[in-house]
């Protein structure tokens, strides 16, 4: 019998510093019996879709993003409606997708995942023309994913100075949310279309979400005071985001959502900037994405949510005190702040 064949395409500059010895790992525990396989790096933006592409073209198996959420997209996008399933090996900080489907986070074991060669075609949505995997929105979360972005800086504690700081001023928008049921109107904070649980880091945005049943989770946020922010922020890391009295949520194949002006909106954490009108919709089972074969079904448990947010947080203090990352104190703070937040 043939091997199947897997391309790794690593983005050396993206995410954290996992892929050092990747070539290593990929030796070490990928089943030579059953793959064979080739790495490629990418060399400037863009690269990593033609590199996918050019595999599903030669029918190349699995095609393998070894890098962060950006990477882990520009191939995913490239991939739709093909043949060839996408594999992750997620070394990002955040990880949604990877996080969504239980890869696990360590590089060894995420390519082990990639022996058991369960394959699953899942859904994809797209927002104004452009393809997402996880999450798009418009609001709060596409004001800060636009802030991010400016500021050049990657991680969750860069995330969480954004969030704390831009929060204070952010004011909600009117929206006209149209869908196959009908049109509702709402005063929000944020709207974001969910086609999987979360945005990454473990902020479950849509707890109940299903990349197999062919609709996004709908969720609404609308204003809440500065004295509820701790507990909605609680809320969405421990997984009960839906129990707050200021969160209504809906499912649909397609919706158009209707705000006053022109302004940013986030496809998977990336800002765009579109106009007064967003049309989103999901495209069902059309991408193969490689699985693991034991997920379970997620518990809101605040311990382990709390702990493992903790251990994450240290990881990547570790890792960027070893890049040569100065403003120790000031991010120590913010750390701090964020804990007692939780």
């Amino acid at each position: 019998m043939s091997k199947k064949k897997i391309l790794f395409i690593v983005n050396p500059i993206s995410g954290t510093d996992k892929k050092r010895n990747i070539r290593r790992i990929i030796r070490e525990n990928l089943d030579g019996e059953r793959f064979e396989y080739k790495v490629k790096f990418t060399e400037y933006a863009g690269h990593a879709a033609e590199l996918a592409k050019e595999a599903s073209a030669a029918g190349c198996d699995i095609v393998a993003a070894v890098g962060g959420d950006g990477t882990v997209n520009e191939v995913a996008r490239s991939l739709t409606h093909s043949q060839a399933a996408l594999g992750i090996v997620p070394c990002g900080s955040g990880n949604g997708l990877a996080r969504h489907l239980q890869i696990p986070l360590d590089t060894a074991g995420a390519i082990r995942i990639l022996n058991a060669d369960a394959v699953r075609s899942l859904d994809y949505g797209i927002i104004n023309g452009m393809p997402f995997f996880c999450t798009c929105g418009v609001g709060f979360d596409a004001f800060v994913s636009h802030k991010f972005a400016e500021s050049g800086k990657r991680g969750p504690l860069s995330y969480i100075e954004n969030t704390l700081r831009e929060g204070l001023s952010y004011q909600p928008d009117n929206y006209i949310i149209e869908d196959e049921n009908g049109t509702v109107r709402y005063k929000a904070f944020l709207i974001a279309c969910a086609n999987a649980s979360q945005y990454g880091n473990n902020a479950y945005i849509a707890p109940h979400a299903s990349m197999e049943d062919g609709l996004m989770d709908i969720i609404v946020m609308e204003p809440f005071s500065t004295l509820e922010s701790a507990q909605v922020a609680l809320q969405l890391f421990n997984n009960t985001l839906l129990d707050n009295k200021h969160v209504k949520t809906f499912r649909a194949r397609k919706v158009r959502i209707t705000r006053s002006k022109e302004g940013a909106v986030h496809c998977d954490g990336e800002p765009l900037i579109t106009g007064n009108t967003i049309d989103v919709e999901m495209v069902p089972q059309s991408i193969n994405i490689v699985v693991n074969p034991d997920a379970k079904v997620r518990t809101a448990n605040i311990i382990n949510s709390f702990a493992e947010r903790i251990n994450e947080w240290a990881v990547e203090r570790s890792e960027q005190l070893k890049r040569g990352i100065k403003d120790t104190k000031r991010r120590n703070h913010i750390l701090i702040e964020r804990i007692k937040k939780l």
